[in-house]
């Protein structure tokens, strides 16, 4: 809902709103949802200015989450009422409306970059024993070996299409 409009957007908005303008007419000519436009509109008359910037990064446990949607759900309060009293978006209720209903968890989900693969390059660490360091590098040498066949294998098919070509190889 903030993402989308600039705050000059909505107190652009709300300006035209406080002049009388009808809520219907102004969505209709800017393509807004007139329940973003109405929620703007009672921040606005609750913070001011400032309810316009958004709404914060706030992080709910689960049994705050759980207690806001039986708010809605069971003591059947307005959506409007509900984000304006917690300061949250309407996205994130009906978010937590929809989880709820799924019967999925309310807690907060594991943030961050996710963990590297398995298959990822590992990181270095010393080798416990003298059998493990030989081993590690031994593949590093294997690896290197194939890598330096590779090469030849390379070098060697490009002289011979230059000589196919009638070119003479090239010296480097």
């Amino acid at each position: 809902m903030y993402r989308k409009h600039t705050f000059e957007e909505r107190l652009n908005v709300i300006g035209r709103l406080t002049y009388g303008e009808p809520v219907r007419k102004i969505c209709r000519e800017l393509g807004l949802d007139h329940h973003d436009v109405r929620q703007w509109y009672l921040r606005y008359q609750k913070y001011g200015e400032e309810g316009l910037r958004g709404t914060g990064s706030c992080h709910y446990t689960a049994q705050e989450k759980q207690e806001i949607v039986s708010e809605y759900t069971e003591k059947g309060l307005p959506l409007q009422e509900i984000c304006l009293r917690y300061n949250l978006s309407r996205s994130a209720i009906r978010y937590w409306i929809r989880k709820t209903r799924k019967g999925e968890s309310l807690e907060n989900g594991r943030q961050g970059r996710p963990p590297k693969d398995a298959m990822a390059r590992p990181k270095k660490k010393e080798p416990q024993t003298e059998l493990e360091r030989l081993q590690a590098e031994n593949l590093r040498l294997r690896a290197e070996n194939a890598l330096l066949k590779k090469v030849r294998a390379l070098v060697e098919e490009q002289k011979s299409q230059a000589r196919r070509n009638g070119q003479k190889p090239s010296t480097n």
